[in-house]
């Protein structure tokens, strides 16, 4: 149970920022950074192993679908964590997308497929996941996983 946010009853917020290359490589610096906030939080190791999984599906998809793993662009990180639970954003320099045309990984024809899950994922794992993107632009992908009250 601890935490730095163990002894913290006012609503201070702390925040954390990282900044990798487009290499797949920083996929687990991020996870890391990730697992490392959470449990400073307060989350139980589980629950901060589910965290830096969506960070992770998140990051990838910067590097890989955002950025096309060019390592001049940057994926940026940044965490904002208080007594309520964790944010994150990851931000790519890539050229966008558009979300209605990502396929569903769960129609028949996609249920093998390798790939494709990552955004699934990120909703599964978080209590809440928005996506900023369009064509043109770098996408934003905001994750935040909330604190739950803990039984006496």
């Amino acid at each position: 149970m601890g935490g730095l946010m163990r002894e913290n009853t006012a609503t201070e917020t702390y925040s954390v920022s990282l900044s990798v290359a487009s290499d797949l490589e920083f996929v687990e610096l991020a996870e890391a950074v990730t697992a490392t906030l959470a449990r400073l939080t307060g989350f139980d190791e589980e629950t901060a192993m589910w965290i830096s999984m969506a960070v992770r599906e998140a990051v990838i998809n910067a590097i890989k679908h955002g950025n096309k793993e060019d390592r001049q662009k940057r994926v940026e990180i940044q965490y904002a964590f208080n007594r309520d639970g964790l944010s994150i954003r990851v931000m790519d320099q890539g050229s966008g997308f558009d979300l209605s045309q990502v396929p569903n990984p769960l129609d028949p024809e996609n249920l093998l497929k390798p790939t494709g899950r990552g955004i699934f994922y990120m909703k599964a794992f978080m209590d809440e996941v928005e996506i900023h993107s369009s064509p043109g632009e770098g996408t934003i992908v905001r994750l935040r996983k909330k604190m739950r009250p803990r039984s006496p």
